[in-house]
């Protein structure tokens, strides 16, 4: 096959449907289409071709190894026949509309080809291609992109679509093998259903020593026409996904991926997700600190923690997490972990990580405290985590009682041999043996945990995850692995959002939409939702602002009022600690001279830890509330939570638990704590804004909201309209 060979459509276009329908079309319309693609009972590959390590020939090489056997159909105008099959000139010339078109052609034929599918009713497509260019199309003659032409034809006709740029997929349930790349066969069948917009990552996957079996694994590429949450939505529909695994860089479809992921929590089913590049926001939300603060990773943190699914930060920690989900034992709630060790020093090493990444280890009784000491060599400690390693002729007993009495333990969630697993030159089996007989004595989760991949002996490590013991190739990310499988479940269900108040609601919308509020009425809407605010009288002549000050008290702030100040700190706008009428008189000249006349006199908040706290809105999500270090630490500290609303007490307590700062709100080196309950009100109130005023509102910073004993108080406030809607 050559380049030429799809150039165009190649014949007139076909009728929606032969007449009269051939045999085997009854139920073509039946199932939905991205059903009907992804169970295909019948196939186009276009571009199939006989040359060697073609694209071509690789489709056909690859559908012919699917047990499901779809009915196939080759296209190519160049062929008569190819390997004693029948290939036809055109998609015009089949018998019957298909389940599932495979276009291995040019960018150039994509458009007709998949223009041609449309109009003969096939269900779905997948593009191998990238899809790039332009084609004309485009009112009065101009042109539009390749993609988006692609994508109206595919959309129009009701057609699923896999790709443009994508690897395919692989229905191992129901045994279809829809790619053009060479990949293992067998493919290995297990309780991973994976979606990923990355081809390498699809391939690595699949082609991994690990024990990681798929039911449907899909490589979703650029997501013309059916998103990642399709592919999720029909997997979770499946009996046998006990795990979804998703690999995404830009979240498409967005309320429908909030669909899967709240239906998979529902289900119990654990989500492991990696991210990259952040969301397709479409544009900047850095109007004010709170977009800044949440940055491009903020919708997805958002809604990773609103659905409990598992965030991983790269494929070792990903990989690690799914085979510890993939065994299917469960860790009990509450509990921590605990880990077997042959060195001292890895002990340590491991109990440090361990520290920094936050993973508990389980506070052991005294019972499993008493049976460690009856199986230990004399001098050894029993304690979790466990150095067990002694001289004894008896090591591998010792070692399979001290993985089952951890295992016994109320407090351990789940267990680790901590060891590098290597060769073992002398045949010694004492580890795998004994991870064999203690994992037949607990149904909690038990582990093999190494620390250099490289070393681990590969035999060694095929034989405990044939027997159900993942071995997790790396202290870290085997730590972070467990850290997961301890927190699976833990997600309190979503709060329902507070009644709304629908004069307040339409006052705030009405104001909003008149334009951005200034720096006084802003104030008055944190008033309205129930958030302590400081004294701040407007004011725009010096007389005016001496008048304020004396009715609200030395000493004051003054700020300038002017709009368009946005971070009044930052641009010099802001004189702290006035304490009389004349330093008042000189800080009014100079803000005038620099800003103009219009100032804000304020009332001095009392000490305190100051936060920010508002509202950001993500294109897709929508608002999301935001929390982090406030003051002028918001711009150097990498410190925030962020939550989709509606966020309640408790959930407000969570995300600030979150911060670095956290232990300055807790009373740090004989300081006064913050009042915890006025911190978190503050949090619900914004959270309530968010819920009421979300689509009239662009941003939301409150900064700083300085907390302290005696509640938590907003000294400054920026409110940033949306834009009109068309």
């Amino acid at each position: 096959m050559t380049d030429r060979d799809f150039r165009g459509t190649q014949r007139p276009p076909a009728v929606a449907a032969p007449d009269p329908a051939p045999a085997g079309t009854e139920e073509h319309g039946a199932r939905p289409a991205l059903t009907a693609m992804l169970e295909a009972r019948s196939v186009a590959v276009v571009g199939a071709s006989a040359r060697p390590g073609s694209l071509g020939e690789r489709m056909i090489a690859e559908l012919a190894r699917s047990p499901a056997a779809p009915r196939t159909y080759l296209v190519n105008p160049r062929y008569a026949e190819i390997g004693g099959t029948a290939c036809h000139p055109s998609l015009a010339d089949l018998p019957e509309p298909v389940d599932l078109v495979l276009l291995g052609v040019p960018d150039a034929a994509l458009a007709g080809q998949v223009g041609l599918a449309a109009r003969r009713g096939d269900r779905g497509a997948v593009i191998f291609g990238g899809a790039f260019g332009d084609a004309p199309g485009g009112p009065a003659g101009t042109t539009v992109s390749l993609r988006d032409q692609i994508a109206t034809l595919a959309r129009d006709a009701g057609m699923a679509l896999c790709g443009a740029g994508c690897m395919g997929f692989v229905n191992i349930g129901y045994g279809l093998r829809a790619i053009g790349y060479n990949e293992p066969d067998p493919l290995p069948a297990g309780p991973v259903a994976l979606v990923t917009q990355s081809g390498s990552v699809f391939s690595a996957l699949l082609r991994t020593r690990r024990a990681l079996g798929f039911t449907v694994a899909v490589s979703s590429g650029q997501e013309l026409v059916t998103a990642a949450a399709g592919y999720a939505r029909y997997s979770l529909g499946l009996p046998q996904t006990r795990v979804l695994a998703l690999v995404l860089e830009a979240m498409r479809d967005t309320r429908a991926l909030e669909d899967v992921l709240r239906a998979a929590s529902v289900s119990n089913i654990p989500v492991v997700l990696l991210t990259a590049g952040g969301s397709a926001r479409g544009r900047e939300m850095v109007a004010a600190h709170s977009g800044a603060l949440a940055g491009a990773d903020g919708a997805w943190e958002a809604l990773a923690d609103a659905y409990g699914a598992h965030r991983v930060r790269d494929l070792a920690e990903m990989t690690d997490t799914l085979e510890m989900f993939a065994i299917g034992r469960r860790a009990p709630r509450g509990g921590g972990i605990a880990t077997v060790h042959d060195s001292g020093l890895e002990r340590a090493h491991v109990a440090d990580l361990a520290d920094e990444l936050d993973v508990p280890f389980g506070p052991i009784g005294p019972a499993t405290t008493r049976r460690l000491g009856e199986v230990l060599d004399p001098g050894l400690e029993p304690a979790n985590p466990l150095d067990m390693w002694g001289a004894s002729a008896r090591a591998q007993w010792q070692l399979t009682e001290s993985l089952a009495a951890l295992a016994g333990d109320p407090a351990v969630a789940a267990v680790a041999l901590a060891v590098d697993l290597v060769p073992e030159f002398d045949g010694d089996r004492s580890y795998p043996d004994a991870l064999a007989q203690a994992a037949a004595r607990t149904t909690k989760p038990l582990a093999a945990l190494a620390s250099i991949p490289s070393a681990i002996d590969p035999d060694v490590a095929a034989e405990l995850r044939a027997a159900g013991i993942p071995v997790l190739e790396g202290a870290r990310s085997g730590l972070l692995a467990l850290r997961h499988l301890l927190a699976h479940g833990g997600t309190a269900p979503r709060p329902a959002p507070p009644p709304p108040d629908p004069a307040r609601r339409e006052r705030w919308r009405a104001a909003l939409r008149a334009g951005q509020l200034p720096p006084a009425e802003a104030f008055g809407l944190l008033g309205d939702y129930g958030i302590a605010v400081a004294q701040v009288c407007p004011a725009g002549t010096a007389a005016a602002a001496l008048a304020a000050a004396a009715a609200i008290g030395y000493p004051v702030v003054l700020k300038t009022g002017e709009p368009g100040v946005a971070h009044k700190s930052d641009a010099g706008g802001v004189v702290l600690g006035i304490g009389d009428p004349a330093a008042l008189a000189a800080a009014y000249a100079g803000l005038a001279a620099r800003f103009g006349p219009r100032v804000l006199v304020c009332e001095t908040a009392g000490p305190g830890v100051e936060l920010s706290v508002g509202i950001t809105a993500d294109p897709g999500l929508g608002p999301l509330v935001v929390v982090g270090a406030g003051g002028v630490l918001v711009e150097h500290l990498a410190d925030r939570a962020v939550a989709l609303p509606p966020v309640d007490a408790a959930g407000a307590r969570r995300m600030l638990s979150r911060l670095r700062v956290a232990p300055l709100l807790a009373g740090f080196r004989g300081q006064p704590p913050a009042d915890p309950d006025a911190v978190a009100a503050a949090v619900t109130a914004v959270s309530a804004i968010a819920c009421e005023l979300g689509g009239a509102l662009a941003a939301l910073d409150i900064n700083p909201l300085i907390c302290g004993p005696s509640g938590a108080v907003a000294v400054d406030v920026l409110a940033v309209p949306a834009a009109p809607g068309p």
